[in-house]
């Protein structure tokens, strides 16, 4: 006999609304969770027929996939950022009446055969994460028969719809922000892992300063890994060998600045007295971290929901003639503890 959904939530402990997510392949939980509940569903003999028959693909609008391309797997995590999107995505599906299908993409697993099997199970359209890609991992796309939107991700070369963050007006709103407050010339807590989203940022920290007349060539400036423990690991060892500081910092992210203010802190700093800093993002530790951090909010489920409705647009519109359409969803300050 079989095990239900019900059985499989009580062997992995888990909630069964986690467990049907999972199995129905739908967003709201991690890859990890997703991937240890169909491993036990087929160690247990779970009946697979049964998704079918409980949730039909057979939608009014059809189906569209939801692409999350990892290449390194440094930015694109198991973290609310990302589910966040997940989120508005599969709202801005219910609206439009498409069913949502969730599906990874690693660069070294055969990508061409993975897009021509969604295609080949009647694939209306693509909202592809384009947050860890080069213009070189986007060849396998160019020619797909069949509309795609690229979300968190701008390449000018790329003929393709795009729904992203204005960093640039966030991070120079930010560093503006941080001038006017501690009225010094800000550091820059720079992510080592390389993304279009954070070059934009760097564009914005570097204009602002260029905007209150000080030298961006003179700016202090610190590499460090776009997660909390790395980048406290990083600031902790500039620390002791005596690294130059500034009196203030703009945060490529809030895990940068989160693992900063740990090393800073360690090391005697007092924030916001000492030392003032910002990030970016607005993920749900900035406001429970001490002192909570100051930071620049994405409506990130508002850039699901666009992200579908553009692709909606795209689909309905499909044989008419195609003028791609750059979306970038304005950005917001949120004042809190780390700046004095």
């Amino acid at each position: 006999m079989s095990i239900n959904a019900k059985e499989l939530a009580g062997i992995l402990n888990l909630s069964e609304a986690a467990v049907s997510m999972a199995l129905h392949n739908k967003p709201g939980v991690s890859s990890i969770t997703r991937r240890k509940v169909l491993e036990t569903a087929r160690e247990n003999g779970y009946d697979f027929s049964r998704i079918k028959e409980e949730e039909p693909l057979s939608v009014s609008n059809g189906q569209i996939f939801f692409l999350i391309y990892r290449k390194h797997g440094a930015i694109v995590t198991d973290t609310p950022f990302f589910s966040q999107l997940s989120e508005g995505i599969d709202a801005g599906c219910k609206k439009s009446h498409f069913h949502l299908n969730v599906y990874y993409l690693y660069e070294d697993q055969g990508i061409e055969a993975q897009l021509e099997s969604i295609i080949r199970i009647g694939c209306r359209g693509i909202i592809l994460l384009g947050t860890e890609m080069k213009e070189e991992d986007f060849v396998p796309f160019r020619h797909l028969s069949i509309p795609l939107v690229m979300l968190d991700n701008y390449i000018e070369a790329i003929d393709t719809d795009c729904v992203l963050i204005n960093n640039i007006q966030g991070a120079c709103h930010a560093v503006n922000y941080l001038i006017s407050r501690v009225k010094s010339q800000p550091g820059y807590l720079r992510s080592s892992y390389p993304i279009n989203n954070f070059s934009e940022r760097a564009d914005g920290f570097y204009k602002a300063l260029r905007q209150n007349g000080m030298s961006t060539s003179s700016a202090i400036v610190h590499q460090l890994a776009p997660s909390m423990e790395g980048a406290y690991a990083d600031m902790l060892s500039l620390l002791n060998h005596g690294e130059k500081t500034a009196h203030c910092y703009f945060a490529d992210n809030d895990l940068i600045a989160a693992g900063a203010m740990r090393a800073f802190r360690e090391k005697g700093w007092r924030i916001p007295e000492d030392l003032s800093i910002i990030g970016f993002d607005n993920m749900p530790l900035s406001s429970y971290i001490e002192p909570a951090l100051t930071t620049v909010h994405v409506p990130k489920q508002y850039m699901g929901e666009m992200a579908v409705l553009r692709l909606a647009h795209a689909i309905e519109n499909k044989n008419e003639k195609k003028s791609c359409v750059k979306i970038e969803i304005s950005t917001t300050l949120i004042r809190r503890g780390t700046v004095r």
